[in-house]
């Protein structure tokens, strides 16, 4: 039996006004509250950046 691990997402948009330590401080308490993980993080001319968080769908299998 193979199991496919399975993700949802969630996508964050940072303006490029807001600093480096409250960004830091958002993630870190999505991964820390939520249990989210970094998944990828890309930065856009005008210095807009999008992240996107990922973390693992767990499915119970009924055993009875």
């Amino acid at each position: 039996m193979s199991v496919m691990v399975e993700f949802e997402y969630r996508v964050l948009d940072f303006q490029r006004n807001i600093s480096r330590m409250d960004m830091r401080q958002a993630l870190t308490d999505h991964a820390e509250y939520g249990h989210w993980e970094l998944h990828r993080t890309r930065l856009y001319f005008g210095g807009h950046r999008r992240v996107w968080l990922r973390r693992k769908i767990i499915r119970v299998r009924r055993t009875a």
